[in-house]
Order: structure tokens, then C-alpha cells, then sequence
């Protein structure tokens, strides 16, 4: 995907375009930091111009906002990306709304949410969910028709990945059931699953005994569970038991390794959108 889409950023260079992505990150989160040196090293790599705007932890919320606002004028910027979580004196709802919808790639606001439980294709899906979808695509894995059980609600996972789900056309047309932390008995559920999508949040959460024998499981959870015996003293694990569902499952993403480089891409693949989408047509 990342190759189709250096396809793309040169034929809008050639037209004068260099798709543009800023990326905003408040405070000192070591997770937030890690995610976003890597999305400048994709970005490098497609060749597509970027920045990264940190700001300290203690940085007002009016601030934020003005800075925001700055990007939304900048005609270098197609994309504005605001890294979560923010410190607990911002308001991250007013700041997300504050993008301007032709630069949210993330797809948080609400005129892009919109958009896409519309079916809208210039909308931008969340990059996450937009990459289990493609992910599903790219691997050959029928949806139409097949019971789909996403576990979490969050508005960036969870909710968007059930639209999509439901959408007409590729990755789409499944039936669809979200279970969350107040589902009943979640496992009872689970085990119905042709595909399963868990997005919520607890370390290997999900067991073997959870899993249809010959579904698809896809994990989005990343976790750090401590561990001694690794250098760090810790380790990265899904919100799914690797081992035990791999026994039963067709298909299943690692952690990390399946949907972090997905969301990278998808995230790429929204901001050379917003580019195409700024450009007058040829």
C-alpha cells in the first residue's frame, strides 16, 4: 500500500503538491513519543513533508487551540494530527474540533464522523479502523455476510470500525455486534465471531476458549505487561492471548507488528487525500 501510494505523492509533486502532515504532541508521554517518530519516518520515507510540534505538558489550552488554528491557515499542511492523550487541563473535545474537517486525518471531527457513517468517500475514516479494513481486504478475508463481533465502543476504534463494517462494498456488508464493558457474559458473544476485532484496552483479555474455532482475530490492543526477564522490564502484548488463539483461529495479528504499521499507513494514505482533495482537479 505504501508503494501505490508513492505513486500517488509523485504525480501530485509533478503537479507542485507536496502532500503535507504536522503532527502536534502535548507533554511527555513516552508511548505518544514512540508513535510519533515513527510516523515521521514513514512520512519520510513516502516522501511526504512533515513536522512535529511538541509543546510541554503544562502548555494551556488556549494555546493549543491557537496553534491549531496557525496549521489550519498553513498552506504546507494538508493534515494535522493531534496526538491523545492530552493533559487533563485541555479539553480535548474542543481542540479536535477545532481542526479544520479538510486537515482531520485522524477523522475525529465530527463533520468527518459524519461522513463516513454516510458513506461519504471524501470523509476521512480513522486511521486505525480504516486499517483493519484494508487489512481484511489486503489478506483476501470475505466479510459480506459474516458475523463480525468488534469488543470496545471507543469513538476512535471501536464505533467507526463497526460503520465501516456495515458499509456497502469491499470490507463491508457484514453483520455486526459490539460488546463492551458492560456486554454480558462477552465470551458467550465472541464465540459467534467469523471475525473478531478487540479494541479494549486490558492485557490478553481474550482467551482461547473466546474464539470460534476458524475465525479471524484481530488484535488492536497494545499493552505493557511487566516482565523481568526482558531488557526492558517489560513487554508489549495484545488485549488478545496470542498463544491460545492462534491454536483455533484461521488468521491472527501479532503485537506488535499486524495493526500498528497498518494505522501508519492509513494515516499516509488520509494525509495524500487531504492533499488530492485541496488540489483543483487537472
Amino acid at each position: 500500500m505504501r508503494a501505490e501510494l508513492a505513486g500517488e505523492i509523485a504525480a501530485l509533486r509533478r503537479r507542485g503538491v507536496t502532500p503535507g502532515l504536522a503532527a502536534v504532541l502535548v507533554g511527555d508521554n513516552p508511548a505518544s513519543h514512540a508513535y510519533v517518530q515513527m510516523k515521521g519516518r514513514a512520512c519520510d520515507e513516502a516522501g511526504l513533508f512533515h513536522e512535529t510540534l511538541r509543546l510541554p505538558a503544562a502548555t494551556p489550552e488556549d494555546e493549543l487551540v491557537a496553534l491549531v488554528d496557525r496549521l489550519n491557515g498553513d498552506p504546507r499542511i494538508h493534515g494535522i494530527l493531534v496526538q491523545l492523550p492530552l493533559p487533563p487541563q485541555v479539553d480535548a473535545r474542543r481542540v479536535l474540533h477545532r481542526v479544520d474537517p479538510r486537515k482531520d486525518v485522524d477523522g475525529f471531527h465530527p463533520e468527518n464522523v459524519g461522513k463516513v457513517a454516510m458513506g461519504d468517500p471524501s470523509g476521512f475514516r480513522p486511521a486505525t479502523p480504516y486499517g483493519v479494513q484494508q487489512l481484511l481486504i489486503r489478506s483476501g478475508i470475505e466479510t459480506k455476510g459474516r458475523h463480525a463481533v468488534v469488543v470496545g465502543r471507543s469513538l476512535v476504534v471501536g464505533r467507526p470500525m463497526a460503520s465501516l463494517l456495515l458499509q456497502d462494498g469491499p470490507g463491508g456488508n457484514a453483520t455486526v455486534t459490539v460488546c463492551h464493558s458492560r456486554t454480558r457474559d462477552i465470551g458467550s458473544v465472541t464465540r459467534l465471531a467469523d471475525i473478531l476485532i478487540v479494541a479494549m484496552g486490558k492485557p490478553e483479555f481474550i482467551t482461547g476458549d473466546m474464539v470460534k474455532p476458524g475465525a479471524v482475530v484481530i488484535d488492536v490492543g497494545v499493552n505493557r505487561v511487566d516482565d523481568p526477564t526482558h531488557k526492558k522490564g517489560y513487554r508489549l502484548v495484545g488485549d488478545v492471548n496470542f498463544a491460545e488463539a492462534r491454536a483455533v483461529a484461521e488468521a491472527i495479528t501479532p503485537v506488535p507488528g499486524g495493526v500498528g504499521p497498518m494505522t501508519i499507513t492509513m494515516l499516509l494514505h488520509n494525509t495524500v487525500q487531504a492533499a488530492r482533495q485541496w488540489v483543483p482537479a487537472a
